[in-house]
């Protein structure tokens, strides 16, 4: 892909400012965060814009503080206010920011609207979660109202277009149903591809010791660090260069296929007005772990990282006396999320980011719909029926179902996929390039250019730990005293 004919001026620096729910301690959202920032990178470099001619500012959707929002202390959000007014452009990426039932992100969400219009910032909103329009909520009516400000040029949803449309109607702001940012999770956190290379001249034969051909036939550094990330088994040694006529060949016994379960915290189906307890979750977990037992499956219990689903997770254990050895107590990083789900043949989750990197994986998975948006993303991949509702949360539908899912594989619409990158390109087209005559990468090229995931630096992990230890002890004092 050749770079634009028209660009901006090579002086330029633009600053672009993403928020998404990234201090979130369920670590499907710093997924999202990870992919938002590949293909914001992916679509400025599309545009002919040098890495070094422009900034990602990545905070928290939430940094209008909820001391603000408790006391309306203008003080309380100069932080927020820095970041906008020296922003070029603000986009708020993947996080469920329309939500007003029984979370406050919409009203966060219209304060950082009004302070991007008080500075004239440009503000994109990219597949992001939106709660269903209701015109008798005065809460609706309000995100609505902040929509309509002349700042906002475009809003695409990974669910309820239907509403958004109602959301916008009447304004000339840009509107799509696209695929989540984590559908590129398999791109964002592979190596990326190197450029082939000449096939070396073959050395001339020398003798070699037993012991230098068998280390010889194993699988190469690059391979053997990617087996160890993604905890893939070794495949077997059997150098065939290597006589061995005094001892006969073990059989090895093959492998099991491995099911992961991404159990949730037990409030989750009470703010969604389910009768759903923390028992009876604990039960269906234990149902379907016999049930894949008794079909030889192997199994492995985690979560996405949030430390209220551990909790149930260590009832799990305690309780019921799952296995410790088949738990993973803690997920705390991009890396740890993705090495979980990479291991598995087949997983079945309530939490949505678990199913959505499952797919850009490749991974056969069911969602335990406890949320509209859990069958929404599976309809919106073509697996609608691999999203099972409350009255077929029993192990006997939901391993049949699995298995069915893996017989079939996983289907990928490159076209559907490549919306959520496309809509980005064209939002940031707009603000940075509107004369630019650059076209999107296709999905082939995307595959090659996209940035990859940088890693988590030791002081990032530490700061995650330490807001996930805040937010337990917090939660403990309100039910502790």
């Amino acid at each position: 892909m050749t770079a634009a004919q028209t660009t901006p001026d090579q002086s330029d620096q633009f600053k672009i400012l993403l928020l998404t729910n990234r201090d979130s301690d369920n670590v499907g959202d710093q997924l999202i965060e990870a992919s938002a920032i590949s293909l914001i990178e992916g679509a400025m470099q599309n545009l002919g814009i040098a890495r070094n001619r422009f900034s990602i500012h990545s905070r928290a959707a939430g940094m209008i503080t909820k001391a603000y929002m408790k006391t309306g202390d203008p003080k309380q959000i100069e932080s927020a206010k820095k970041s906008i007014s020296e922003s070029d452009v603000v986009i708020f990426g993947g996080a469920p920011l329309f939500n007003y039932r029984y979370q406050l992100f919409y009203l966060r969400t219209i304060r950082t609207i009004e302070l991007a219009q008080e500075y004239g910032v440009p503000v994109l909103f990219s597949s992001i979660g939106v709660e269903k329009y209701d015109e008798a909520s005065e809460k609706s009516m309000e995100l609505k109202k902040a929509l309509a400000l002349p700042v906002v040029r475009q809003i695409t949803t990974r669910d309820d277009i239907d509403s958004l449309r109602k959301y916008v109607a009447g304004t000339d702001v840009s509107v799509a149903h696209v695929s989540d940012p984590a559908v590129f999770a398999d791109i964002v956190f592979s190596p990326k591809p190197k450029a082939a290379r000449p096939a070396p001249k073959p050395a001339p034969a020398a003798p070699t010791s037993l012991r230098a051909r068998v280390v010889g036939a194993l699988p190469g550094p690059v391979e053997q660090r990617l087996r160890k990330v993604l905890h893939r088994p070794k495949p077997t040694q059997t150098p065939s260069t290597v006589p061995s006529p005094a001892a006969p060949t073990a059989s090895v016994p093959e492998r099991k296929k491995k099911i992961g379960l991404v159990v949730t915290r037990a409030g989750i189906f009470a703010d969604n007005k389910i009768d759903f307890t923390a028992g009876k979750q604990r039960q269906l977990w234990l149902d379907i772990i016999r049930d894949l037992k008794a079909r030889g499956y192997d199994y492995h219990l985690f979560t996405t990282g949030h430390f209220a689903d551990e909790v149930l997770l260590d009832q799990l254990v305690k309780d019921d006396k799952v296995p410790a050895g088949k738990v993973t107590f803690t997920v705390n990083s991009p890396e740890e999320l993705h090495a979980e789900l990479s291991s598995c043949d087949g997983v079945i989750a309530y939490r949505l980011h678990a199913s959505i990197a499952s797919f850009a994986y490749g991974i056969p998975s069911i969602g335990l719909s406890w949320n509209f948006k859990v069958p929404y993303f599976y309809e919106s991949v073509g697996h609608g029926d691999r999203a099972l509702p409350v009255e077929k949360w029993t192990a006997e539908d939901i391993v049949p179902a699995l298995e069915k899912a893996m017989a079939e594989g996983v289907h990928k619409d490159e076209a559907f996929l490549m919306t959520v990158y496309e809509t980005l390109f064209a939002g940031l087209k707009g603000v940075f390039a509107p004369g630019s005559t650059a076209k999107p990468y296709t999905y082939a090229e995307l595959h090659t250019e996209l940035p990859r995931y940088a890693g988590t630096t030791e002081k990032d992990y530490r700061g995650k730990v330490t807001r996930k230890l805040r937010r337990t002890y917090e939660a403990y004092r309100r039910h502790a005293y």
